[in-house]
């Protein structure tokens, strides 16, 4: 096993033993409804990024459904397995799967996205 992937089972480990509420640990393999992926990601900032360079991000999804970024907002939805972002056009899904704080965004079987939920607004 590498350094980096010692490194991120040390860190699932550990944000799983500190018993963060409400986040499931879910395996890749699973599929969450949409009414768990909601509880996981409602009052929670993601912070990572995407498949492409430069697009490091921080979004706070607030309870009502809005998505609260540094200089944007949008809307974010659940349906089962997936969660969808739009920022003023249709909505892009992604396959979602939790481990602990970590949350990746997959499109066919690809991931696009990945970071981890904090609790609370970390973009004030």
């Amino acid at each position: 096993m590498n350094r980096s992937a010692r490194y991120a089972i040390t860190v699932s480990i550990a944000f799983a033993a500190a018993g963060l509420p409400g986040v499931n640990v879910v395996s890749a393999s699973e599929t969450l409804s949409a009414e768990e992926i909601a509880q996981a990601v409602s009052d929670h900032s993601y912070q990572g990024s995407m498949l492409e360079p430069n697009s490091g991000f921080n979004e706070y999804y607030a309870p009502d459904g809005t998505i609260h970024g540094v200089d944007y907002k949008g809307e974010w939805t659940t349906r089962q397995g997936e969660m969808c972002f739009a920022y003023g056009q249709e909505p892009t899904c992604y396959a979602v799967s939790i481990d602990g704080p970590s949350m990746v965004l997959r499109q066919d079987g690809v991931i696009k996205g990945n970071g981890m939920l904090i609790q609370g607004n970390t973009v004030k």
